[in-house]
């Protein structure tokens, strides 16, 4: 397919999906909703929206009812009352919320990046509404910041700038958003040139509105404040995900690492599988391919 003809509108991003408008008591939830099925629950990471799961909700819609929402204050999910702060434990009880609108009492969860995090906060938080879960390219909070070595600090430096007090970030953030956001899609992508242009224009557009960038902020300021708290308060008490888990991860990303996703999460849980994929951090764009494929046989069991 040429490049031209991959440039498809954003509405056409996902065929056959109805918009998702959904008020919850604090958050407008914006994204898609498609197929039929056992509900699957698509999350998005840093700095995307929903569009990033362009290439995978279609093809996931032929045998599941697929939601993909922005997640709150990110793209178009716009929050009311920011106190407390919108950490994962707040995040995820929004996102059941939001399913509970919609019907769905038990679904799959499958996030990528802040997604993930999300993704198992809610699996822990709320047990009994997932049936099973799915992290692209995460281990769990705890985990990942007791590994920091320079590596990881040059390399995930925005860990470290964005959990900075407000409100500097977002003062420097406002200066060129555009250059910001394409520095660090580029880095993820391995070029600007391997995102499609359209989806590339959508997470610009998100990430203009301050808003956006505030809750991105406030995001990776919880990563090392509550979020962090509670990783360590359920690990040190024993809890853990009762649900399945696949752990998917990026060849590249894990080649300096010592210890497996699959060793890490299993600490975390006793139904453990996975795999890595080739490509980089952006796994639902760089190996949809691949995750498709993962995701098929994990939720068909």
């Amino acid at each position: 397919m040429t490049p031209e003809a991959e440039r498809t509108t954003v509405k056409d991003f996902f065929p056959g999906f109805a918009d998702l408008e959904v008020e919850t008591d604090d958050v407008s939830f914006r994204g898609k909703i498609g197929g039929s099925g056992s509900p699957v629950l698509l999350l998005h990471g840093y700095p995307q929206t929903h569009v990033a799961w362009r290439l995978i909700a279609p093809a996931l819609a032929r045998s599941h009812t697929v939601v993909v929402p922005d997640l709150p204050g990110y793209g178009a999910s716009r929050t009311r009352n920011d106190t407390p702060r919108w950490g994962k434990r707040r995040v995820a009880a929004a996102l059941t919320a939001l399913m509970d609108t919609l019907g769905h009492e038990r679904f799959a969860v499958v996030g990528h990046d802040r997604g993930a995090r999300a993704g198992y906060r809610l699996a822990l938080d709320h047990p009994r509404r997932v049936a099973a879960y799915a992290s692209l390219t995460v281990i769990p909070t705890m985990d990942a910041l007791a590994g920091v070595d320079k590596a990881f600090a040059l390399n995930a430096w925005h860990w470290f700038f964005l959990a900075q007090p407000a409100d500097l970030p977002e003062r420097m953030l406002a200066a060129d958003p555009d250059a910001y956001i394409d520095a660090a899609l580029a880095k993820m992508a391995g070029g600007l040139d391997r995102i499609d242009p359209l989806a590339l224009d959508a997470y610009r557009t998100a990430f203009r509105n301050p808003d956006v960038r505030h809750a991105i902020c406030e995001d990776y300021r919880a990563a090392v404040t509550e979020d962090l708290e509670h990783d360590t308060s359920d690990f040190a008490a024993g809890r853990k995900l009762a649900c399945p888990v696949l752990v998917l991860w990026s060849e590249r990303e894990q080649k300096a690492r010592k210890t497996s996703p699959v060793e890490t999460w299993s600490r975390w849980a006793d139904n453990v599988r996975g795999e890595a994929l080739p490509g980089g951090h952006l796994l639902p764009e760089d190996a949809p391919g691949e995750v498709l494929a993962a995701l098929g046989r994990f939720l068909s069991d």
